[in-house]
């Protein structure tokens, strides 16, 4: 029985309607591809309106491409569709998702703190007719020289004298800034219980009051020497999770149990809601919104992330069935990846946001059966040589797979670490993950590398099966090849264009070798270009430097970074620029080896161009 009795596309429309009553132009969902380069996918509902912030567009008289005309107002709302990688590891707990919907509403200097706080207790109180459990707000930290936000707490208490307020510190609610600059500013949260007692983050106010030139780390540090600067026209940017509202208006335990996931869960009846169903259900969204946004499976870029998420529901289905399940057959009581897409593209298809899906369902379903045949050619092998290695652990009664076995595993049958794990989990066996880490390790020998290559690297990947880095001098070389790789890749992007996307590469003490996407063989003149590119980076003798950041901060500044690879929470980011201009040649993701100064490399020179694959071509180069 729900506490309000409406369904989840009732609170979607209530959402929009309360806002529109209250001045705001009412924008439609953006695609789940931005276009903002520096992002992959996007993630909030701010991201189409970051340039009415900035002061790079008028809401009165901008065209938006997205609307088709100016809003005609300093306020606005959204519903907007999200899709986050940084929670994937966190599906199937109570709350978290990768695609989900995001209630926002946006002020470019329409109104700010008071406006913004009485309108979202409203909303909740007497719209919703829910009860706050409490609020968060900033504590201040004189450090940045940034107050308690007493403002905030007075307008609560204003509003309601019984309210529940908790100060708490800056990694919790002061937002931003993104990158390597940006508007931030302090937050407050608005926190509801769901029935399972469990007190909830349903609704995020930010007020982005300051300017920071510099990271936020550089922020948190306190180090930089720089300072936050107040904004001329403060902004407020705030995000409402629909499925945590949901969850919260019908007195749910968790957001599984909602109108939006109960297609999907009824159709897999024999997981009994639990985590497997889950992650297939939370999947199954994803991969047909993605789709529906023209993101085609591949190893790289947006690809890569509908690749992985369709090659991940499939093992969760099959693991819970006797049988193989394959396109057009499935036993009783069993659902195939098709069945699920089918039902959510039903579902949401038929709501007003989202009739295109329905346009799109023969390309959607074709598209995944493609990607499921070319998945079980991969997925068969390794799951056999996986099924025995969980009956002898349990056979043996260690219930433990050897770090080494999941090494080979990985590398010699291409299968993935996730798939492992999710497959370990379900079957009560345990993994020596330090153990395979440590096999890692053990294929390299270059240290400042050794670290991160557990990860899988980050930027350039360093084939340490082929590197011999047998001494001190050896070192100093590869050092400057890789180095070399980064701007090689940069000096490709500049003569044949953005289509070029790092393939894998390998280093020896001898020698470069860099694949990447592009067509058609490079002309000698491309070459050439591509050599006197890496040659003049080198000859300026440009500062090689990095930071370390929150992975979702890093993919924000522009860098390049391997799609196919899986990342650490914190990654290094190494920059190569004209320390007087400021001009960027090269920034990439990466935790190998560098040089500090370009010119430490020496001459470069392309030795070989060649096809490594269809659409891939390799170059092979060395300092002369």
């Amino acid at each position: 029985m729900y506490i309000i009795g409406m369904n989840s596309s009732e609170i979607r429309k209530k959402f929009l309607q309360f806002f529109a009553k209250n001045g705001h132009t009412i924008v439609p969902s953006s695609s789940l591809i931005p276009d903002d380069p520096s992002v992959l996918l996007t993630t909030a509902g701010v991201q189409q309106f970051k340039p009415y912030y900035t002061g790079e567009a008028n809401p009165m008289t901008a065209i938006h491409p997205n609307f088709g005309k100016p809003f005609g107002s300093k306020n606005v709302v959204s519903v907007q569709k999200c899709f986050r990688t940084s929670d994937i590891d966190e599906v199937g707990d109570d709350t978290h998702l990768t695609f989900f919907e995001m209630l926002g509403n946006f002020s470019f200097g329409g109104y700010f703190k008071e406006e913004a706080i009485r309108l979202a207790y409203e909303f909740i109180t007497k719209e919703m007719n829910l009860k706050i459990s409490y609020v968060t707000i900033f504590e201040g930290l004189d450090s940045i020289g940034v107050p308690e936000d007493k403002e905030s707490q007075e307008i609560w208490k204003k509003l309601d004298p019984s309210i529940k307020i908790r100060k708490e510190e800056i990694e919790d609610v002061f937002w931003g800034p993104t990158g390597n600059s940006g508007p931030c500013g302090p937050t407050t949260e608005i926190y509801c219980t769901n029935a399972n007692g469990q007190d909830v983050e349903i609704w995020n106010l930010v007020f982005n009051e300051f300017f920071f030139p510099g990271s936020r780390e550089e922020l948190l540090s306190g180090t930089s020497g720089k300072r936050l600067e107040k904004l001329k026209t403060p902004g407020v940017d705030t995000g409402a999770g629909l499925e945590r509202l949901v969850m919260i208006a019908h007195n749910k335990k968790n957001i599984f149990e909602t109108d939006l996931f109960a297609p999907l869960m009824h159709a897999l009846p024999t997981l009994h809601g639990g985590w497997s169903a889950r992650i297939a259900s939370d999947h199954a969204r994803g991969i047909v919104f993605l789709i529906g946004d023209g993101v085609m499976p591949s190893n790289k870029n947006h690809g890569y992330i509908v690749r992985r998420l369709i090659r991940r529901v499939i093992p969760h289905l099959k693991l819970q069935s006797l049988a193989i399940i394959q396109e057009g057959f499935a036993p009783p009581g069993h659902s195939t990846i098709k069945d699920l897409v089918e039902k959510v593209i039903e579902y949401y298809g038929r709501l007003d946001m989202y009739p295109y899906l329905l346009d799109k369902k023969q390309e959607i379903v074709r598209v995944i059966g493609e990607e499921q045949e070319r998945f079980f050619n991969v997925y068969n092998k390794g799951n056999n040589i996986l099924t025995k290695l969980i009956n002898e652990a349990k056979d043996n009664q260690t219930f433990l797979i050897a770090g080494i076995d999941i090494f080979r595993l990985v590398t010699t049958y291409g299968f993935a670490l996730e798939w492992i794990k999710d497959k370990a989990k379900l079957t009560g066996v345990d993994l020596d993950l330090s153990g395979f880490e440590r096999e890692f390790k053990k294929h390299q020998e270059i240290s400042r590398a050794g670290q991160e290559k557990k990860f899988g690297g980050h930027g350039l990947l360093l084939d340490t099966g082929e590197l011999k880095a047998a001494d001190e001098e050896e070192l100093k070389i590869v050092t400057r090849l890789h180095t070399a790789t980064h701007l090689l890749q940069a000096a490709l992007r500049k003569v044949l264009g953005p289509e070029v996307t790092q393939e894998g590469s390998d280093i020896t003490a001898e020698r470069t070798r860099f694949d990447f996407t592009f067509s058609r063989k490079l002309t000698p003149e491309e070459i050439r270009k591509v050599e006197d590119f890496v040659n003049e980076a080198i000859r300026r003798d440009l500062r090689v430097e990095f930071q370390e950041m929150p992975y979702e901060e890093a993919i924000r500044t522009d860098a390049l970074y391997f799609f196919k690879e899986k990342y650490p929470a914190r990654v290094k980011v190494y920059s190569v620029r004209d320390p007087k201009t400021g001009e960027v040649f090269s920034r990439e993701f990466c935790g190998g080896p560098h040089v500090t100064h370009t010119a430490e490399i020496g001459r470069f020179h392309i030795t070989k161009e060649e096809s490594s694959s269809a659409g891939v071509r390799r170059i092979r180069g060395k300092i002369v």
